[in-house]
């Protein structure tokens, strides 16, 4: 068996069972989302900023044989990417990937009449996806799970919508979490439209941010696209993209925001990063 090992250090998250039983356990005694989601969007921060949001996105998650996690940072040109490997470690054990979905989903995308996609091999370092898979290791522990990664383009579109038919073609009930953060503000990130200070982290929150997440609640990819790459309010806006559309492929017709916080509500700073959980039911 080859396994996909982790690369994230520990001051992403911990090391140790016992340390991410023990804080998935208290973020799951905290608010309870609604759960039965087709697919979510989390973040993807340490989870010291993040952590909580993700969980609650990831516990709203429908029971499901496999849970695909996509994750981003690909430009809107790339092709999507998929991790091969047979399983991916976690402080957990290994979770199972599901060959045979990855194996349908390439076939799909093959196939596709509007120009073809190729599943790329993932072989770089990338948080998106590794940040998730504790979570979703303690939420389903029975689950396999599908590593892929989704550019900032239409692309994501049509890979969400392929997922699901993938699990429609093996019979397989499937979940689906998009891993994105929103607005990177400040000199860390080169972008400061609004200048500094409170006037800076009001538009952060109330504008760049909102806008972003008003489009995933009215479930236009389009706009959830175009706002993530015009507007710099997501960093991974096609792992957002990918999850919707396969949760309109699967039935979905309503979203949810579960949460949100920002990185400033740990330690104040200049530079800062906005968090979301929105369920599609």
């Amino acid at each position: 068996m080859v396994l996909r090992r982790r690369n994230l250090p520990a001051g992403w998250y911990p090391d140790d069972a016992e340390s991410v039983g023990r804080l998935v356990s208290s973020w799951a005694a905290q608010e309870t989302p609604p759960v039965g989601a087709v697919a979510a969007v989390a973040p993807h921060a340490g989870w010291a900023f993040s952590g909580m949001i993700a969980a609650r996105a990831i516990a709203s998650l429908r029971e499901a044989e496999t849970i695909v996690v996509i994750g981003g940072h690909l430009p809107a040109t790339a092709m999507p990417l998929a991790a091969y490997e047979d399983a991916y470690e976690t402080p957990l054990g290994a979770v199972e990937a599901d060959s045979a979905l990855r194996e349908e989903l390439s076939r799909l995308l093959a196939a596709l009449p509007s120009g073809a996609l190729a599943l790329r091999s993932d072989d770089v370092p990338d948080n998106t996806v590794e940040i998730q898979l504790p979570i979703v290791k303690a939420r389903f522990p029975g689950s396999k799970a599908l590593w892929l990664r989704a550019p900032n383009g239409p692309a994501a579109m049509a890979l969400g919508e392929a997922v699901a038919g993938a699990g429609r073609s093996l019979g397989r009930k499937v979940a689906c979490l998009g891993s994105t953060d929103l607005t990177h503000y400040g000199p860390a990130y080169g972008f400061s439209p609004a200048g500094h200070g409170q006037r800076a982290e009001s538009w952060a929150r109330d504008v760049n941010d909102k806008g972003f997440i008003d489009a995933l609640l009215a479930m236009d990819g389009h706009e959830v696209l175009r706002r993530g790459e015009d507007d710099q309010s997501a960093c991974s806006c096609g792992a957002a993209a990918a999850a919707l559309a396969f949760a309109k492929a699967s039935g979905a017709s309503r979203a949810e925001l579960l949460g949100y916080a920002s990185s400033l509500d740990l330690r104040k700073d200049e530079s800062f990063v906005g968090y979301a959980a929105v369920g599609f039911y």
